[in-house]
């Protein structure tokens, strides 16, 4: 089983930027896919962005795009959330998730591993 540590998270301004790490160890991250999502008090787990094993391929929920830039380093086996221009609607926990899988799931039923979460908090 891969063990998956976030960090990163904490309190912004609106407008402003926070750059999410998560990293891992166990396995072979470079063969997996891999996800970022986030949730809201009250709210479902929802994907915000994934990347393919080889980082060729990625994936922006619509409320991000433009905003947020997904990448990873196999090497450092780490998957970065980059978010730009944070909006307080932003405001949620956010997971990194891995799926066993050569590209990614939208679904988190389609993931097998995940981090404890960080807590992002944007302020108006």
């Amino acid at each position: 089983q891969v063990q998956l540590v976030e960090s990163g998270g904490g309190w912004v301004q609106a407008g402003g930027p926070l750059r999410l790490s998560c990293a891992a160890s166990g396995r072979t991250f470079s063969t997996y896919a891999m996800g970022w999502f986030r949730q809201a008090p009250g709210r479902e787990r929802d994907l915000v962005a994934a990347i393919s094993r080889s980082g060729r391929s990625t994936y922006y929920a619509d409320s991000v795009k433009g905003r947020f830039t997904i990448s990873r380093d196999n090497a450092k086996k780490t998957v970065y959330l980059q978010m730009n221009s944070l909006k307080p609607e932003d405001t949620a926990v956010y997971y990194c998730a891995l799926r066993t899988d050569t590209y990614y799931s939208g679904s988190p039923d389609g993931y097998d591993d995940w981090g404890q979460g960080t807590q992002v908090t944007v302020s108006s």
